[in-house]
């Protein structure tokens, strides 16, 4: 594999997308990117000719080194002493100095770039681990559109220390200390990414943001898991990445819809606003806030924008229908039909060769992250943001059908995640009589003191609650980081009316069950065996918070699923053993 070559002060250059300044690692992403522009280099003619023109957007790498000087230089090293605190890790790098060594490069850069920029980090012990450490630490989307070029570096001053801030952050450690590594100090790399979009009025975006993944592990509608799975947004990947509603469909089968039941649950059940970069008058300053330069917008926004355009239907709520198109008055239906369906675009034809030579080039099951415009007078254009390998367990796990029928079952699932097999003494649920939709935030800090204290043993555990995990918003789930529930090595998903959203694999809560091997369970009144709540409210507790019981087994729980079939139970160690 190619070395990135040394910054040149230059960074639209078509012939060189990727930089670097300063030495040491430059991480699990960037080399990534690296690998995703040998696969363009080799294939990218190919890819063309089939659908759509791929690209990796202009970027410059930040070298390890860079942060090593930062924390030496500014004595930053006691704070990983400390109870962790971001607000105070945050506040102590906004304070630091920048080495010196750095800010010429970084002055050259503000003047040459103004349009806005994605500050990523990029992980040395990711790529360590083999383990992406997916929405782990932070990401800074900035305008970079200040008239003066002072400005546009001090916002990128600004946004480099949050990211190497947020190595230090709550999250990011708990999640290291869930690993192999734990331990071990990391070393940050910093991505500074053209971010791929338009600008309408204040706001800047992409028509389409994607996530793809050559491998399915939660296939519906007579898909297969070796097809993949295809997570599309209107907007910024955000949507996608925090799990909020988006549409999801298999790259073999693009014109089948998720399972809505009706015309409007899928109006229900799909995105209705969208996040951009705000490039208007600059917002109030707040250096250590992620979301400084995002605004979230409703749907009428984007259609005015004519963003819309090639992306949407519409719902007729006197029928109950569907129809193609914005030709028609009522709430809009963001399906991506015009291109999935009628294909106005050759989308799928360019993401399934795209993931099928990443796989090929990682030598593993791969996911990527794009963003597409589409401009009325121009061509299309794909980026290629990142590239990153998925863990795929190969373990040789049964769980036959009479499986759900065995005495001693505390659940079942025909929607399992994963594949293996979990020995558990310890559960944390969330106790059904107290469950209560809008208290799913409150739920969410109960289960990470839990976890906190559930972690500190070394004791692994069973996740039971409602709604979907991890999910942005709060009424379709509970909206738990992953370092709040970094201890659970199985978790379980109960599904009530009105919260029982199909999961997005997109997702970094997602990316991160998937990397660590975490068994997911998704049990709704339709399965064979549901929970046997009484069968936990019988057993000894250990501690109880408002909503949530933290009880133990003896003996323990097994948590098995089987990947090929997607069968999943839940039994008590001493049957069917």
């Amino acid at each position: 594999m190619r070395e990135i070559p040394p910054f040149a002060r230059r960074f639209f250059d078509p012939e060189e997308r990727l930089f670097r300044i300063g030495g040491g690692g430059v991480g699990g992403k960037a080399l990534g990117l690296l690998r995703a522009a040998a696969v363009l280099r080799g294939q990218g003619e190919a890819l063309a000719a089939a659908g759509l023109a791929v690209d990796v957007p202009s970027l410059v790498v930040l070298g390890t080194e860079f942060f090593d000087r930062f924390v030496e230089r500014n004595g930053l090293a006691p704070l990983l002493d400390e109870p962790p605190d971001d607000r105070r890790v945050a506040e102590a790098f906004h304070r630091a100095t920048i080495p010196a060594e750095l800010v010429g490069d970084l002055r050259a850069l503000a003047e040459l770039v103004k349009v806005p920029l994605a500050v990523r980090s990029s992980s040395q012990l990711e790529d360590a681990l083999g383990q992406p450490f997916a929405g782990v630490y932070g990401t800074k989307m900035i305008p970079s559109n200040a008239p003066a070029a002072e400005q546009r570096f001090r916002g990128l001053l600004d946004a480099v220390k949050f990211v190497w801030a947020s190595t230090w952050f709550v999250e990011a450690r708990a999640y290291l200390a869930s690993t192999t590594h734990r331990g071990e100090r990391e070393r940050m790399a910093v991505l500074l990414q053209e971010v791929v979009g338009r600008r309408h009025g204040d706001r800047f975006y992409p028509e389409i943001s994607g996530v793809a993944r050559s491998y399915n592990f939660y296939p519906t509608g007579g898909a297969r898991p070796e097809e993949g799975v295809l997570d599309l947004a209107l907007g910024l990947g955000k949507t996608i990445v925090d799990g909020g509603l988006c549409w999801t469909v298999s790259p073999a089968r693009p014109r089948i819809a998720p399972p809505f039941a009706t015309a409007r649950e899928r109006l229900d059940g799909t995105q209705n606003r969208f996040w951009a970069i705000h490039v208007g008058a600059p917002p109030p300053h707040d250096p250590m806030a992620e979301t400084e330069h995002l605004v979230q917008s409703e749907l009428a926004a984007a259609e005015a924008d004519g963003a819309l355009d090639r992306l949407a239907s519409t719902y007729d709520a006197a029928s109950d229908r569907i129809w193609p198109g914005l030709g028609r008055q009522g709430p809009r239906v963001v399906d991506f039909a015009p291109i999935l369906v009628h294909r106005e675009l050759p989308l799928v034809e360019t993401v399934r060769p795209l993931l099928a030579a990443c796989e090929a080039e990682l030598g593993a099951p791969v996911e990527i992250e794009f963003a597409l415009t589409l401009p009325p007078r121009e061509p299309p254009r794909f980026g290629l943001l990142q590239v990153r390998p998925l863990l795929v367990s190969d373990d040789e796990v049964e769980v036959p059908e009479e499986a759900f029928a065995a005495p001693g079952l505390l659940l079942g699932s025909r929607a399992a995640l994963g594949n293996g097999q979990r020995v558990l003494e310890d559960v944390l649920y969330v106790d059904p009589e107290r469950f209560e939709a809008r208290r799913t935030p409150d739920i969410a800090r109960e289960i990470e003191e839990h976890n906190r204290r559930i972690a500190a043993t070394g004791r692994p555990y069973l996740l039971i609650g409602f709604g979907r995990w991890g999910s942005s918003d709060p009424w379709l789930g509970i909206p738990v980081r992953w370092d709040q529930i970094s201890g659970a090595r199985a978790v379980v998903e109960a599904s009530l009316p009105g919260m029982s959203p199909e999961p997005s694999q997109g997702s970094h809560f997602f990316h991160n069950l998937s990397s660590f091997g975490v068994l997911y369970f998704t049990v709704s009144p339709q399965e064979p065996r549901e929970i046997d709540w009484a069968a936990l409210a019988a057993l000894p507790e250990v501690a109880s918070t408002p909503h949530v019981r933290h009880v133990r087994a003896a003996p323990p729980f097994v948590a098995e699923v089987d990947g090929r079939s997607r069968r999943g139970v839940v039994r008590g160690a001493e049957r069917g053993a």
